[in-house]
């Protein structure tokens, strides 16, 4: 029998439901965020969740004295952020939103890796997908988790700087991915956020993250359709790539469609637009002609 864990970042609902009731230790957390039907992404965890899942806040498990949101903690703050979740080590991690884009929950399956958690997928399709096959969903207050044991093991290569994208309009060693839509890449639309320039990152390509998604579903393209995407962006297989977006999130839905078709492991810009796209940062931008 194939093992349901032995896949490229995602889990389907009916294998979640499976592992649930298996010897394998599972953690699941609902990382949902920003305004979810009409409500807060913590009272839409309140008001249906799977069974058993923690609440996992972006904002929270961040620096907290960063000047950029969502900004990537320390080791030692992840560390007890987790273990205050009930995860171990030892636990198989299945993050969910209830967005239908997989918006907060590849940021946080990119965070487990990047602080070294292998054991770490995303439910396909999220939150709704569950509920189309029937499983069980529980609302109010969520019962507090024993505390895990979780220690951090940092992977530096998982992560960007504005240095580095400095030095790579030189050198030309990465491939940049701007997840953003191509709107915003060329400079045509206004950024969301105040006193933002408008344009992109010299060297960098644009790869706006919901091409990576099937408009009619929660779900991601086909493997066979995102290589076809890749190719026609000429990302190499063995290229080092970094991805940036609007300020670190959707980078990593890009990042989780690059790792379910090929493996392949991209570095995410932390600052992403809001660092490098301030009007007072000291970096160069682009528009397209």
């Amino acid at each position: 029998m194939k093992d349901p864990l032995s896949t490229n970042g995602l889990l389907p609902a009916e294998d979640l439901f499976y592992l649930l009731g298996g010897p394998e230790k599972i953690k699941v957390l609902d990382a949902t965020y920003g305004g979810v039907r009409g409500m807060s992404s913590y009272n839409a965890f309140l008001g249906e969740r799977i069974e058993g899942a923690q609440f996992f806040d972006i904002d929270v498990v961040a620096d907290q004295e960063a000047p950029l949101p969502h900004t990537i903690p320390s080791p030692e703050y992840f560390a007890e952020c987790v273990s205050s979740m009930g995860i171990s080590n030892d636990d198989h991690v299945v993050v969910y939103d209830q967005s239908g884009a997989y918006m907060a929950s590849s940021r946080a399956w990119w965070l487990f890796r990047t602080f070294g958690h292998a054991n770490v997928y995303v439910l396909e399709g999220g939150l709704q997908a569950w509920k189309a096959q029937g499983f069980q969903i529980a609302s109010g207050p969520a019962d507090a988790p024993a505390t895990g044991t979780f220690k951090s093991s940092f992977r530096p290569e998982l992560i960007v700087t504005q240095t580095d994208l400095l030095d790579n309009i030189d050198t030309g060693h990465m491939t940049v991915l701007d997840a953003r839509p191509a709107s915003r890449f060329e400079g045509r639309s206004p950024e969301p956020r105040p006193n933002m320039r408008a344009g992109h990152i010299p060297k960098s390509l644009s790869l706006p993250f919901m091409e990576t998604l099937d408009p009619a579903s929660a779900y991601f393209k086909s493997n066979d359709t995102l290589e076809q995407i890749f190719t026609r962006h000429e990302l190499a297989n063995d290229a080092k790539i970094a991805v940036s977006c609007g300020s670190g999130v959707t980078a990593c839905t890009l990042a989780l469609a690059i790792f379910k078709a090929r493996g392949q492991e991209a570095a995410i810009y932390d600052g992403s637009w809001t660092e490098w796209g301030d009007e007072g940062a000291p970096t160069p931008v682009e528009v397209s002609a």
